[in-house]
């Protein structure tokens, strides 16, 4: 067995799952028997602060989620959505199912509801299925409204409803959408699919391995070890990096893992942070030996030191992703925007992730906080993550508020500190620049949401 899972078996934070190791084997004995200019608006803007502001008033979303949202589906006008909303309210949805169906499902709010969203429902309702047995089947697997024709939508309702009463009847549906497998991997998907089920696995991510090519459900006996393996490593079932960790493993030999954690090893990492890293990002291993090795030395090329290279992987392993190209591109972005390299380090050592972002996008924020609002750059090099900040979402509408602000006298010639205007959340910061100015705030909160005030 490889160290990096004996390390996991002796790591305390494992103690919780002591009892869910047992059940986890007993289960399987069982089953086994993501603006140019300073001012200006494009229509995806107003689109996108539309829908935001709309998912915020219908559903009583945040303000984060709805902006998560909105990069998946937007829109500038609320006729669509409210019907939406209207039909599934009307078939006995309440609204934190919606909220949880549009979350997972946001493509729903620009569906037809009259010539695609009634038929489906209709379609559900017609395999026997009560009101209340339909509203939470699809708030389990919203991705169900996203299939078309009646035999889809059909039998993936029976697949659900089947997994969700166990049974007899679970086996049966998924052994319906497993029929164009060979035999052996039929039975080997179906026994894998219930065992994840009986462990706790969402149904949402069970639906996501059933209806994939995904190795990890086609396996016997390399199933239940790797299955167990990710359980002692600590990893939670109700998680999706349960699942991400259930592929990794399985995809590579206990031999490979080995090779791959021997490798950080030699470039400074402890087991016990190979763990942790792994624990926070599992396709953190998943990385060849030349690409972990280039990675760590692209990163010395930014004036990091060995320490501080392991401690920028430590915090954002995701940045091993990053190619060399990318990262050398980004060190002359910053140099020519007249960081020195030494600032360029303190960035990347305090948000790894600025080394992700395009010369275009880096230039267009900069053009924003630097030349617009004044800010120095010593401002960024202390607080680097506003980089990483929406420029149309956050940047550019909290930096209007601000100019309009000062251009009235209200808040003195100088700007308030760059961590007050941008780290804060959309509450705090309306509550700190909009809401105290009574008569402006109608005006104000136009600017902030970029729509016209008449």
């Amino acid at each position: 067995m490889f160290s990096l899972i004996l390390h996991g078996r002796r790591s305390v934070e494992l103690q919780k799952w002591r009892n869910l190791r047992v059940f986890t084997v007993s289960i399987v004995q069982n089953a086994f028997a993501f603006t140019n200019s300073f001012s200006s608006t494009t229509a995806g803007d107003v689109s996108i602060t539309f829908t935001v502001s709309y998912l915020v008033k219908s559903l009583g979303l945040t303000t984060r989620l709805a902006e998560s949202i909105s990069r998946k589906v937007s829109f500038e006008d609320k006729a669509n959505a409210d019907s939406v909303l209207k039909l599934l309210r009307s078939h006995g949805f309440k609204d934190s199912q919606i909220s949880t169906i549009v979350r997972y499902y946001p493509e729903l709010l620009v569906t037809d509801a009259e010539k695609s969203l009634r038929p489906k429902l209709q379609i559900l309702q017609s395999r026997g299925a009560s009101s209340s047995e339909v509203t939470e089947i699809v708030t389990k697997v919203p991705a169900i409204l996203g299939k078309k024709g009646e035999k889809s939508i059909s039998l993936y309702y029976d697949f659900v409803k089947g997994i969700m009463q166990g049974g007899e009847s679970s086996s049966k549906c998924v052994d319906l959408l497993c029929h164009s497998l060979a035999e052996g991997k039929r039975q080997n998907k179906m026994r894998n699919i219930l065992v994840l089920k009986e462990l706790g696995v969402p149904h949402k991510l069970l639906f996501s391995l059933l209806i994939s090519s995904s190795q990890p459900v086609y396996g016997k006996e390399k199933f239940e070890g790797t299955l167990k393996k990710v359980v002692d490593m600590g990893f939670d079932p109700a998680k999706a990096k349960f699942v991400e960790a259930l592929r990794v493993v399985y995809e590579m030999s206990d031999k490979t893992i080995e090779e791959k954690v021997n490798v950080y090893k030699r470039l400074g990492l402890s087991e016990v942070e190979i763990w942790a890293i792994f624990k926070k990002w599992p396709f953190f291993l998943k990385f060849s030996e030349n690409k972990i090795i280039q990675t760590f030395e692209t990163l010395k090329k930014c004036g990091l030191v060995k320490e501080e290279v392991l401690s920028v992987l430590k915090t954002r392993p995701q940045c091993i992703r990053a190619s060399e190209k990318k990262i050398l591109d980004s060190i002359q972005t910053f140099l020519d925007l007249g960081f020195s390299r030494d600032e360029f380090k303190l960035m990347v050592m305090r948000y790894p992730n600025c080394t992700a972002y395009s010369a275009e996008m880096m230039k267009k924020k900069f053009e924003v906080l630097v030349k617009k609002m004044n800010w120095p750059l010593e401002a960024l090099v202390l607080l680097p993550a506003v980089l990483g900040y929406s420029l149309e979402k956050r940047i550019v509408p909290r930096c209007n508020v601000i100019k309009a602000l000062m251009s009235k006298g209200l808040i003195g010639s100088e700007n308030p500190p760059i961590s007050s205007v941008l780290v804060c959340n959309d509450q705090i910061f309306l509550n700190r620049y909009v809401m105290k100015h009574n008569k402006l705030v109608p005006k104000l909160m136009a600017i902030f949401t970029r729509e016209r005030v008449s």
